[in-house]
């Protein structure tokens, strides 16, 4: 009996300054393609950078389409809205569009919605019911799956954990690489080079990074209450020098059953926001 991992399926990853494009099926990446967008051009010329890609991945038999966007979504309708960094999309009617092109079913939502669905499907989070992914970058987000469902909640604005008033800011201030850039006025990439080295400076930052690591974490469990946490985003790859500060602040989590039952993991997979939007569709359909 064929499964839902056997249809193949097209997973989109718009960002900010490309989008890249990946032909799935039986949890693989079967073509992939990615190109440079002209971000800061008319809202149709992205559009058909969008179109190029995917007609690169796209071959007869095509399930679906799945693309994850940086920017607000009306997820029923289709409607991508304040795309970041791509100022011309302030509003776009994308699943009218895709769909009338290329005449199969297109699903649209956040990327940080899609990187929990990846994960749930293809990455560490497989075989869990109750799942938050967190992504750790420029900004906070994360994505909430319930039951094995994706939660988005009415307007595709559940899961920012980051906007929540903390320490007279929010925790994206603390959690983000603001917390670097802004507050400790440190290069991201140059602190996780010096933490390399052993530099006990760059040690030590870390360890107060994993204290406010470990509060949103504390903020995630008495909202959701998942089974398991996956980070990703490029400060993930920082987690050996800030999960003991983290997890000693879990050890003062005020249910401990909590914590016992749950698993915090880091993404292994450089390819998970394709994987992650091509799984809108497993979700659709589950």
């Amino acid at each position: 009996m064929e499964s839902m991992l056997d249809k193949m399926v097209i997973g989109i990853d718009l960002g900010a300054t490309k989008v890249q494009a990946g032909r799935i099926r039986q949890n693989e990446i079967e073509q992939e393609y990615y190109r440079s967008i002209s971000a800061g051009e008319a809202k149709e010329t992205v559009m058909l950078e969008v179109i190029e890609a995917i007609e690169k991945v796209f071959v007869q038999g095509t399930e679906s389409i799945g693309i994850g966007v940086p920017g607000l979504v009306d997820v029923e309708r289709g409607i991508v809205y304040e795309v970041t960094n791509i100022p011309s999309w302030d509003k776009v009617f994308l699943k009218d569009r895709l769909e009338s092109h290329f005449d199969c079913p297109v699903y649209i939502n956040n990327d940080a919605n899609c990187f929990a669905l990846g994960e749930k499907y293809f990455g560490k989070a497989r075989g869990y019911s109750d799942i938050v992914g967190v992504t750790l970058g420029t900004g906070v987000g994360a994505g909430i799956i319930i039951h094995d469902h994706l939660y988005t909640g009415k307007s595709c604005g559940a899961g920012e954990f980051g906007m929540i008033p903390y320490n007279g800011h929010n925790f994206e201030y603390f959690c983000s690489g603001q917390f670097f850039r802004e507050i400790h006025h440190q290069d991201g990439d140059e602190l996780f080079t010096q933490a390399e080295r052993g530099e006990t400076d760059a040690l030590e930052l870390y360890q107060q990074y994993g204290y406010h690591i470990g509060q949103v974490v504390s903020a995630i469990l008495f909202t959701i209450d998942p089974e398991i946490i996956v980070f990703g985003g490029s400060i993930s790859r920082a987690f050996p020098y800030f999960k003991d500060a983290m997890w000693k602040v879990l050890d003062t989590f005020l249910y401990q059953s909590v914590i016992e039952h749950l698993t915090i993991e880091v993404t292994d997979s450089p390819k998970i926001a394709i994987l992650g939007a091509g799984a809108l569709y497993y979700d659709a359909r589950a």
